[in-house]
């Protein structure tokens, strides 16, 4: 046999070797993202163009950030913790919508992993999940997880292991828990703490069944003890269990991918147990956060175990933005005092959700000119005024005439008037009483 008739073997060779060296020793690069809350549409407006709100077109212009990084860079795999529409029951137009996005990532041999969020489930246990289309439809490089497992995913530089832990129904975990004796008995506390040791274990029998010569990452979509919140809090649905840092981080994994909370921080290190936060700002609570996704790179030491570096980038959303703007009594023009405020902020202002907030003294409010102060937030995508009225409540020193009440007395009625804190009003009045007998 010529070399000539070997070469195509030689041609097939080199893909399947290398496929199988990016097993054992590819640099895996993963795009790990949440919380996208599709239908969130408050502070929008309808879009002349498309007829549709323009903070659903927010949303979807964030996602667009994601899967144009994800193609340009030619990620590995899209990682999705959880949360994909606003609500339980999404409109078709919304599930259109986002299956173009995932359709894009498809086409593009990109795998996306889509894990089930809280806002995912539907309310009674037969329906489906938002995102179990996918599954059902059996779509090429998309993988729906809406039970604990362990999937092994291929990529083009190798196989990953995603252990999952998908939003779990509280009134699954009850149910389980009422099949144990004495369970019936448990105050609130307690069921959660019995919540948090069934997730725990779930996490406990993952760790034993990823192999460790494979990347491994775990997903879950739960409430980390310590996490700083944003609008999520608003967003749940009832009290919910919540699980330490040590009940995630293990060494099984190489990644901990975290969602539900939407401010993006890192809770642990070793491994690394990140929240990516919402892609978007949901509401002023989330004014002063960054919003993004994180890019994971997975590699091999050169040592026999793997090194894994994470890093956030922003995404171009819209801003939140709030002015506050105070009005003393002796102000002669408060119309002007606001649009001078207004002026220096215009570059803020433009294109923002504005929050505009006047705190004034009540007898000078009917001096506010309305109209001028609208005009002046016209560039806003979205404005709203709210105004905050004073009204000056003269000191009462009692029954008497000021004549008949002793000094400290008096100190005490206009630290009560004030509204000083009970700790610093007792300093206060220990420093005011010494002063008085000094004199």
């Amino acid at each position: 046999m010529s070399k000539s008739d070997l070469a195509p073997l030689f041609n097939i060779l080199p893909p399947l070797l290398g496929k199988e060296r990016g097993i054992q020793g590819e640099r895996l690069k993963i795009i790990h993202f949440a919380d996208l809350h599709l239908g969130v549409e408050s502070y929008g407006r309808i879009d002349p163009e498309s007829g549709l709100s323009s903070r659903f077109l927010d949303f979807l212009n964030a996602l667009d950030q994601v899967v144009d990084y994800a193609q340009q860079d030619k990620v590995d795999l899209v990682l999705f913790c959880g949360d994909a529409y606003k609500s339980r029951d999404p409109s078709p137009t919304q599930q259109r919508e986002f299956a173009k996005r995932i359709s894009r990532l498809s086409s593009a041999d990109i795998p996306i992993f889509l894990l089930i969020g809280n806002h995912d489930l539907p309310n009674a246990i037969s329906r489906a999940t938002t995102t179990e289309i996918f599954a059902t439809l059996a779509i090429k490089n998309v993988y729906v997880s809406n039970r604990p497992e362990v999937l092994c995913i291929p990529t083009r530089s190798g196989s990953v292991q995603i252990a999952s832990l998908p939003w779990l129904r509280r009134s699954a975990l009850l149910a389980q828990l009422s099949q144990q004796e004495g369970s019936e008995n448990l105050s609130f506390d307690q069921l959660n703490q019995k919540i948090q040791q069934i997730l725990t274990s779930i996490i406990d029998r993952h760790t034993q069944k990823v192999d460790p010569t494979l990347p491994s990452v775990l997903a879950a979509h739960v409430w980390v003890s310590g996490a700083k919140v944003g609008s999520e809090r608003t967003m749940t649905i009832g009290q919910e269990p919540s699980l330490l840092v040590s009940n995630v981080a293990r060494p099984a994994f190489d990644y901990v991918a975290l969602g539900h909370i939407h401010r993006h921080q890192v809770m642990s290190d070793s491994p690394p147990a990140v929240y990516a936060g919402s892609l978007e700002r949901l509401d002023f609570s989330e004014e002063k956060d960054d919003k993004g996704f994180y890019v994971v790179e997975i590699a091999p030491d050169g040592k026999g175990g793997r090194q894994v570096s994470f890093e956030f980038h922003q995404v171009a959303g819209r801003r939140f933005v709030t002015i506050d703007i105070n009005i003393e009594p002796e102000d002669a023009d408060p119309t002007q005092t606001v649009l001078r405020a207004a002026e220096k902020e215009k570059d803020r202002i433009k294109d923002a959700i504005v929050r505009l907030q006047i705190s004034l003294p009540a007898e000078i409010e009917g001096q506010l000119r309305d109209n001028e102060i609208r005009n002046a937030l016209k560039e806003a995508h979205y404005a709203t005024i709210a105004k905050e009225t004073r009204r000056e409540t003269r000191l009462r020193l009692g029954e008497g005439a000021a004549e008949e009440i002793t000094p400290l007395d008096a100190l005490k009625a206009y630290l009560k008037s004030k509204n000083v804190p009970q700790k610093r009003a007792r300093l206060l009045l220990e420093h005011g009483e010494k002063l008085i007998k000094e004199h």
